[in-house]
């Protein structure tokens, strides 16, 4: 792609209050801003700021923002402030390509953030590979998003490794040697991530004695949940996002499932919460823990809690390593044509991010170690680490 030295849009979740009308998308009344695009290196973000999955894109944005606002107090980047611009796809597929093509072609980016669904970075990733525009996801682990190409990087670890981290942590920590899975089979997520739990528990010499599956926009889990329960495991992966785990826990509670829940990092919301004691005792694999005691974790934890009031998830602080990570990237390019940037984003290495030192390898993917944390009264509290080898 042509130089644009003013104008990077890193396409992160929308901002908040971003709202689509009409199906569309539309700019956020929120963005940072420093002054016309002319004047600053812009980037940008693609979310669902809305809808059902809307504290991803949320969570994602505020730690963006945070990252931002960071970098221009200390002079921006080589002595240029940042702009963000942010688009709300609404968590809707049919809308990404839509707003990813509007943020390179109208809006000029020569960057791009997003997303934070697996099944929609698949979306966005292909685009941005033909138009020549580097694009970061914050937080999607399919590990099919970075093969579209040398444009496509991503900051989170990977579902093969993800899905060892949670059949390790049942298999030796709990020692548990009978699964039970529930996964959504319309999700690349879930069932990718279901894909790698079983293939690696079986060969830590654990059975799946029970694999159900469901669909988008289901609510009722009863059938698959009875037929997990009467093939009597000691534990059910779930690999679903939160907005199905809060279901999924309240019935598997009413049909007296007492073995505990097992998911990914799909778990992290503070709507956990809305499963009251359904969850207790559950665990999930995630990027951080805000208990972490080093300097770097515990310094964003609390810049994040004075500026937005709450402490942040693993969603905020990917979002704000993958700008933080960007930026970098920028001030090592030699310009910011799309292949210098995309260059400079490969040869990040042992990078200081809050979750956790990151390297990034030859198919574009973060090295680096997952947590698992245990849900208590809607709160995660952390449990282990598991390092990728």
């Amino acid at each position: 792609m042509p130089l644009r030295s003013h104008h990077i849009l890193v396409l992160l979740c929308a901002a908040l209050g971003w709202l689509g009308c009409n199906g569309s998308s539309s700019p956020s009344p929120d963005s940072p801003s420093t002054g016309s695009p002319g004047d600053a290196i812009l980037i940008g973000h693609y979310a669902s700021m809305t809808g059902s999955e809307a504290t991803y894109g949320v969570s994602t944005d505020n730690g963006i923002k945070l990252a931002i606002k960071e970098r221009n107090a200390t002079g921006g980047v080589n002595g240029t402030t940042i702009e963000l611009k942010t688009y709300d796809e609404q968590g809707k597929s049919q809308e990404v390509s839509a707003v990813v093509s509007r943020l390179i072609e109208e809006d000029h980016v020569v960057a791009v953030l997003g997303e934070v669904a697996s099944s929609r970075s698949l979306i966005g990733a292909p685009i941005c590979q033909r138009l020549g525009v580097p694009m970061i996801t914050p937080s999607s682990t399919n590990p099919d998003v970075t093969m579209n190409g040398d444009m496509i990087f991503r900051v989170c670890f990977i579902d093969p490794f993800q899905g060892f981290v949670g059949a390790k942590f049942a298999h030796d920590n709990l020692k548990l040697t009978k699964a039970g899975v529930l996964f959504n089979r319309a999700q690349a997520y879930s069932s990718g991530l279901k894909d790698n739990f079983v293939s690696a528990f079986k060969e830590m010499g654990g059975q799946v004695v029970s694999e159900q599956a469901y669909g988008d926009g289901d609510n009722d889990f009863s059938a698959q949940l009875t037929a997990i329960r009467e093939a009597q495991p000691e534990f059910i992966y779930v690999p679903g996002y939160y907005t199905d785990v809060v279901n999924i826990a309240k019935q598997a509670k009413q049909l007296g499932i007492k073995v505990p829940l097992i998911g990914g990092d799909g778990w992290d919301s503070e709507e956990l919460k809305n499963a009251g004691d359904a969850l207790n005792g559950c665990y999930y694999s995630n990027h951080y823990s805000h208990e972490d005691t080093r300097p770097a974790v515990q310094e964003f934890v609390t810049k994040y809690k004075a500026a937005y009031g709450k402490v942040p998830d693993g969603l905020a602080a990917l979002g704000y390593d993958a700008a933080r990570i960007l930026f970098d990237a920028m001030e090592r390019a030699e310009s910011l044509d799309g292949d210098d940037l995309a260059r400079a984003i490969s040869e990040t290495k042992d990078f200081q991010a809050v979750t956790g030192v990151i390297s990034i390898d030859a198919q574009r993917n973060a090295q680096k170690d997952a947590v698992v944390l245990e849900v208590v009264d809607g709160k995660p509290k952390f449990v282990a680490t598991v390092t990728p080898n």
